[in-house]
């Protein structure tokens, strides 16, 4: 696989800066001008990109009320899945406004489709990229759909065992799509953060031989940041107005100032990591003046053996280094000394 993947002129991969894509999903909470608005601010807090969801209630389930189509528990209970998808969608004929309107931002908008009609819809848009989520990462028809539009694709793997990865790696593979990115999950809504295992991401990343990214769930963004710090370089977090307004997905969602401390933080996070090598930064070199060095401390006359009663010790660092120290002591000096003076070899008899 590529190590570094461009989406939309943005360079992906271990080097650069992390990728953070703000998930509107149902956040829109079915108003278009919700949709623009959430766009526009997460511009403004720093995202990378925007990421939306293509379907429709149809294309996700029936309309049924058989007991398998019943959500029980969680955020969703009491809802069937048609129910859910119908308030969640992001209707297809907003797409073109949102892509346009994301575009006069110079923010990066692509999408997570569920079926092949999402698929021809987000191509007749020119999407940069495409995303399929954890719940379709076993559809390998629509992988293999999405691979042959030659596209990057981020894969999230919530659920996936090892071998269901490997075999959606695979038909992407051999639909000659070498662009594809592994998100580590935890498909749960919240996520806890005890069960991150942020490990994983890095071991995906190796077994799979992609670049190492997260899409996050748990709350706050410390996990974020904390895969930043380990080497990811994608995050992905729900982003909202506020969770004030409700909807599917706001109580695990950022609202704008949480996420601009996403932004900051991971790329601050980033920063820090720098480079391996015992190579001192040139910030430090003035410092080193503080360190110990060994001082004359007392008056000491020609000819005199040194002793510890002469020598020691101390800051700053302008005298011969604390190493040395034994190997003055029992040498004569060849002049008269003044305490505060820095040794040095040549004040010494050979």
């Amino acid at each position: 696989m590529k190590k570094v993947i461009e989406i939309n002129g943005r360079k992906i991969g271990l080097g650069y800066p992390p990728f953070i894509i703000a998930e509107v999903s149902a956040n829109h909470n079915g108003s278009i001008s919700t949709a623009l608005e959430t766009i526009r601010v997460a511009k403004e807090c720093g995202a990378d990109a925007v990421k939306i969801q293509t379907y429709t209630a149809d294309t996700m389930t029936i309309n049924c009320d058989a007991e398998d189509f019943q959500i029980k528990g969680g955020l969703w209970g009491g809802n069937n899945l048609y129910q859910l998808y119908k308030q969640a969608e992001t209707p297809f004929e907003w797409h073109r406004e949102l892509f346009e309107y994301a575009r006069t931002l110079d923010i990066t908008i692509f999408s997570t489709p569920f079926d092949e009609t999402a698929v021809d819809l987000l191509e007749s848009l020119d999407v940069p990229a495409y995303k399929i989520a954890s719940f379709e990462a076993t559809d390998l028809p629509l992988i293999s759909y999405v691979a042959l539009k030659k596209r990057p694709i981020i894969i999230s793997t919530g659920m996936c065992d090892e071998s269901e990865i490997k075999q959606a790696v695979e038909v992407a593979s051999s639909a000659g799509n070498q662009e594809l990115m592994l998100l580590h999950c935890i498909s749960s809504y919240p996520a806890p953060i005890e069960h991150t295992n942020l490990l994983q991401m890095l071991n995906l990343a190796r077994t799979f031989d992609t670049i190492p990214g997260l899409s996050d769930h748990t709350l706050g963004t410390t996990v974020s940041v904390a895969a930043v710090a380990i080497g990811a370089c994608i995050i992905e977090k729900h982003f909202t107005l506020s969770r004030d307004l409700g909807g599917p997905d706001s109580d695990f969602s950022l609202e704008p100032a949480e996420f601009k401390s996403l932004c900051e933080d991971s790329y601050n996070a980033w920063l820090a990591l720098g480079k391996s090598g015992f190579e001192r930064n040139k910030f430090e070199v003035a410092n080193k003046q503080y360190r110990r060095s060994i001082y004359f401390i007392s008056d000491i006359k020609k000819g005199q053996i040194v002793t510890n009663d002469h020598i020691r010790r101390i800051r700053p660092g302008f005298g011969l280094s604390p190493k040395h120290y034994h190997a003055l002591l029992g040498k004569k000096v060849n002049q008269d000394i003044k305490r505060g003076t820095p040794t040095s070899w040549d004040l010494f008899d050979e």
